[in-house]
């Protein structure tokens, strides 16, 4: 058996008196990402035993409206692409880009090509 390695991911977050995040920061060593500041951080956790998804949602007090916008756009883009990596279902991910298609469309943040 090989020798293991394990990689760890922290999250430093910062709270208020109201207990509200001013500050959030992240560190991978691994990635060469140390005390990385954020002003948002979305994680889902997969708990086999109850089939739900664990979520920690995160966003400064001063994280912009506009940038909170292209934020979740961009998450969502991403999950289309780990969509089709994780199942090969091209079609599914095909109709999750369109989505997020209209979903900035909507939000009006969309770029031009």
């Amino acid at each position: 058996m090989g020798n293991k390695h394990t990689s760890d991911i922290h999250i430093n977050v910062t709270l208020d008196e109201n207990k509200i995040p001013e500050q959030l920061q992240w560190s991978a060593k691994d990635g060469g990402v140390e005390n990385m500041e954020s002003k948002a951080i979305f994680m889902s956790v997969w708990d086999h035993k109850t089939k739900e998804a664990l979520r920690i949602d995160l966003w400064t007090k001063d994280m912009p409206l506009d940038e909170m916008k292209i934020f979740f756009h961009q998450t969502l883009t991403a999950m289309s692409d780990t969509f089709e990596r994780a199942t090969n279902d091209d079609k599914m991910s095909a109709t999750m880009r369109d989505f997020c298609d209209y979903f900035a469309e909507k939000l009006a943040i969309k770029k031009e090509k």
